[in-house]
């Protein structure tokens, strides 16, 4: 008894759950509707090496262009804060002096600094939307409940992407700072020998040498874009994949269950059966195979240039069409020829074509006669 009950609830479970969502893996390319729909719920591939290598290309660009007008500004600024540092003492503050010495700042900052922040800001909007296209939802921003959970949080935090970005970074800082170092050891008895120059020369000549560090640094930089922009969409494609039977639910989402589909074919073929067959009664003839196909045909000279087929079949739909002409006395032809090229070449609801005409209007006349006798 036990171990019945024990089967009908299992068959329950299996009948419930499909055991295949578990079985199978993820190996198949997603589908153009999961893209859309990840890419709607924010999910994309996307580099920040990429944006990194950008925005600091851009950046020195900027300075390289505008480097002459930003020292002459930062040696005028020094210059006012210097010349009014006497007047700055513990006991006595010159508010007016501060406040130009403020001033002389922030027209620093939005004159010389703002137009790098600019280019810089829309640089990295340009290279998000070459990386993933133009678009705009809020869905990543809005409150879920799964990242207070701190179950799912431990498993991001420990997660392949979380290694391998903690990898990244790692190689990153390491690389970038052996590469300092290497070119600053190069240039280091230049730095000594600037300690030893004029305050505007020795800002000149630092200045350059960051510089160009950093220009020596924009390979790697470029390097580590490319692999990373690679590994996110290797990662992104490999997140995304589908197992084959969520392809064939979504299919049956978006195409309807093929099974459902089945059904209500196969009922728009039992009314057209049936709005076919209130056709029969109304037909001047139906020409049979006498067995196998029956063909009725209707024709009204007034409305119609050439007869027209208003029901056919075979078999058991044959059978039904000359039943229902016997029982309204339309008269059934045997052609086996004519019924068979009827049957083949003339749809429900159309013209027959010219060339059958001589043998279609052969039949009706014979028809007609017959109808004639009965009257006389």
């Amino acid at each position: 008894m036990d171990s019945h009950r024990g089967l009908t609830r299992c068959s329950f479970i299996l009948n419930r759950f499909d055991l295949q969502i578990f079985a199978e893996e993820r190996t198949e390319p997603a589908t153009p509707r999961r893209r859309r729909r990840v890419r709607e719920e924010g999910q994309v591939a996307r580099s920040t090496e990429l944006n990194s290598f950008a925005v600091v290309s851009v950046g020195l660009i900027a300075i390289l262009l505008l480097g002459k007008s930003m020292e002459k500004e930062l040696l005028s600024l020094l210059q006012t804060f210097l010349s009014n540092l006497h007047i700055v003492t513990y006991r006595e503050m010159n508010l007016s002096a501060v406040i130009s010495a403020e001033t002389d700042l922030i027209r620093f900052f939005l004159g010389i600094l703002s137009p790098i922040f600019l280019l810089s800001l829309i640089t990295a909007v340009a290279v998000n939307v070459v990386q993933v296209g133009f678009h705009v939802t809020f869905k990543p921003l809005a409150f879920n409940l799964n990242r207070l959970n701190p179950v799912v949080n431990l498993g991001r935090i420990f997660s392949l992407r979380s290694l391998v970005e903690l990898v990244k970074g790692t190689v990153k800082a390491l690389a970038i700072g052996y590469l300092m170092y290497r070119f600053i050891k190069a240039d280091y008895p230049i730095y000594l020998d600037s300690l030893f120059i004029s305050f505007p020369a020795n800002l000149a000549v630092i200045t350059k040498l960051i510089f160009f560090t950093l220009i020596k640094i924009l390979p790697l930089l470029l390097i580590l874009a490319i692999i990373d922009y690679t590994y996110q969409r290797w990662e992104f494609e490999r997140s995304i994949r589908m197992s084959k039977y969520e392809i064939k639910e979504e299919y049956k989402q978006v195409e309807g269950d093929p099974r459902i589909k089945a059904k209500i074919r196969e009922k728009q073929r039992e009314l057209a059966r049936r709005r076919m067959m209130q056709e029969v009664p109304k037909a001047q003839v139906v020409i049979t195979n006498p067995v196998m196909v029956a063909v009725a045909l209707r024709y009204d000279p007034e409305v119609m240039n050439a007869p027209v087929v208003v029901a056919k079949g075979e078999r058991l739909v044959a059978e039904r069409i000359r039943k229902i002409a016997e029982e309204h006395g339309v008269p059934i032809v045997e052609n086996r020829a004519l019924a068979w090229a009827l049957y083949k070449s003339v749809d429900i609801g159309e013209e027959i074509p010219p060339e059958l005409y001589k043998a279609v209007a052969e039949v009706l006349a014979f028809v007609y006669r017959l109808q004639e006798k009965e009257v006389a």
